[in-house]
């Protein structure tokens, strides 16, 4: 068994934009095939840029905030209570489009080996 509480986690910028801070509540190794289970804040205007992943699924979940989410150059909205998955090999981006910070609860998987 494994609890953290998001209150107590260190912040750390992701990999895409270090002005986006990210809280890692669950991490590679804690559970088969999670790269990661995280809360990202995006402050109004940041841009996690264009980006893919061969080796992983990721789901997104809008917590607060509002903002946009480019998948293979087709645009989706980002408001509270939206979940976008993203699969292998999407090229995907994601920007706060809104005034108030874009809060992301996100987790990764990996994938299957072909």
């Amino acid at each position: 068994m494994k609890q953290t509480r998001l209150a107590d986690l260190a912040t750390q910028g992701v990999s895409h934009n270090a002005a986006i801070r990210k809280k890692v509540m669950l991490q590679l190794g804690d559970l088969p095939h999670l790269t990661q289970f995280a809360q990202a804040q995006f402050p109004p205007g940041a841009i996690a840029g264009a980006h893919h992943h061969d080796d992983l699924h990721e789901v997104f979940f809008v917590e607060s905030g509002t903002g946009k989410i480019v998948i293979n150059g087709q645009s989706h909205d980002l408001i509270p209570g939206v979940c976008v998955a993203v699969a292998p090999g999407e090229t995907h981006e994601v920007c706060n489009t809104g005034s108030e910070v874009l809060t992301l609860t996100y987790f990764g998987i990996r994938a299957a080996s072909a």
